[in-house]
């Protein structure tokens, strides 16, 4: 199964191809047939896993290799240096160049259907929910996670009839995808040093919507009422097309009646922990009503979804406290996460967060203080860079200093003095960021 937009094209190369969009879409040409290779700057679990389709992975930079020099295609990720001596040399070569988000939306126009899941926060989980929707409706489908669902990892296929994917506003990036099916689940300030202003970023997400023959947005979130006339999901607005009403929780988990137009559909029970999944999965609802789904075919595959990897994760425990990471890496997340967890503890709550790039610390710097500060027992963790350089306003040793009431460590050692002392049975650990915290949790986990 060759792609229309690639025809006469066998070979692809891959730069940074560990990363969880772009492994899931080495893994898809691999079984589409085509030879896949690429390189990362380390190895890891997605570079691992890659051997298992066939794909070969190189450590490092080298513009000689005869992959690169051999593909007829270089697809890069955002998150290397435009000096990328790799990158430079298919240039030299005058390769066929695309960008991930350019050659998602490749991708996305071999499919007959395209659901492209967007927001600030929420993607991964949605779009993981909708694959278990459409696995419950036994239709063939091709999902592309951007994070590691509990079944389905980062990539399934099934057939080419369906596609799933999220749609990142990183650099505008969503505006190559053109939909079936759009979601948007909320507007939030992030990524900002793409955009010129919060009204530029609200204009991206309208023209992504617009992009789609159908498209559903939040109605309780203020940004999205002001993008226009779309399909409307909510909890709290009246008026929403679909709505979940009569909330119940136990333990953090949510059931709820789902309403069309008005009307009662149907209950569902979530196992996934977490209010902010009731949006997720009523958002993934509504999408897959829209091509006709019966309501207990999506109510199965709502119930049947447990949890992504890194979202609210019970990793292990200690002394009777349990140790949970998640991906928060913004303040409504944090605060949204931190709340959960609350509601779970039956002792005291332990936190500690690594802030992610300099950018987003130093923009969102007030934010991230006001939700940060009222946690009792806070460590602010080393900074993770990712493609960024040192920027001292933007450090985590200066949101330590503005928060005031913290804790602050370099290493997983202080961290371990800090929880082997203190945490007793009942009590949670909650580790939060998208950076390296995860492995060093898992680590830390280890050593005690």
């Amino acid at each position: 199964m060759l792609l229309n937009g690639l025809k006469g094209i066998k070979k692809v190369y891959f730069i940074g191809i560990g990363g969880i969009s772009m492994s899931a879409l080495a893994k898809f040409l691999s079984t589409c047939g085509y030879t896949v290779s690429g390189s990362d700057a380390v190895r890891g679990e997605e570079t691992e896993n890659l051997a298992f389709y066939g794909v070969k992975v190189y450590v490092g930079e080298d513009g000689e290799r005869k992959e690169l020099s051999e593909a007829d295609v270089v697809i890069y990720t955002d998150a290397i240096s435009s000096e990328n001596q790799e990158l430079q040399k298919a240039k030299a070569l005058c390769k066929k160049i695309y960008s991930r988000a350019v050659f998602l939306g490749i991708v996305c126009d071999h499919f007959s259907y395209v659901t492209a899941v967007a927001g600030s926060h929420g993607k991964t989980t949605c779009t993981s929910m909708c694959a278990h929707i459409l696995r419950a409706a036994n239709v063939p489908f091709t999902a592309h996670i951007g994070g590691e669902d509990g079944e389905f990892g980062n990539f399934y296929t099934s057939g080419n009839d369906y596609f799933l994917t999220e749609a990142c506003e990183y650099k505008k990036n969503l505006l190559n995808i053109r939909s079936t099916t759009a979601i948007l689940l909320n507007i939030d300030r992030d990524h900002m040093e793409c955009y010129q202003s919060e009204q530029d970023l609200r204009n991206c997400f309208r023209r992504f919507c617009g992009q789609a023959k159908t498209a559903f947005v939040c109605a309780d979130d203020e940004s999205c009422k002001t993008l226009g006339e779309f399909s409307t999901f909510g909890i709290h607005d009246t008026l929403a097309d679909y709505r979940a009403i009569d909330l119940r929780a136990l333990g953090e988990r949510y059931s709820f009646t789902v309403t069309e137009y008005g009307s009662p559909l149907c209950r569902v029970k979530l196992r996934a922990i977490g209010r902010c999944n009731v949006y997720n999965a009523l958002a993934a609802f509504a999408a897959m009503r829209s091509y006709g789904f019966d309501e207990k075919e999506i109510k199965k595959g709502l119930e049947n979804f447990t949890a992504v990897k890194r979202r609210f994760e019970r990793i292990g425990g200690y002394r009777g406290a349990s140790f949970i990471c998640d991906y928060a890496h913004h303040p409504k997340e944090i605060a949204s996460t931190v709340a959960t967890a609350q509601g779970i503890c039956r002792g005291k709550l332990y936190v500690v967060f690594q802030p992610h790039t300099y950018s987003r610390t130093k923009l969102l710097m007030k934010e991230f203080v006001e939700s940060l500060r009222p946690i009792e027992n806070l460590m602010i963790y080393k900074t993770y860079p990712a493609r960024e350089k040192y920027d001292a306003e933007g450090s985590a040793e200066h949101l330590a200093e503005r928060i005031g009431s913290c804790l602050y460590s370099e290493n997983v050692y202080v961290l371990k003095t800090w929880l082997k002392t203190t945490v007793k049975e009942g009590d949670v650990v909650l580790f939060l960021g998208a950076g390296d915290i995860y492995y060093a949790a898992q680590y830390l986990l280890k050593e005690i």
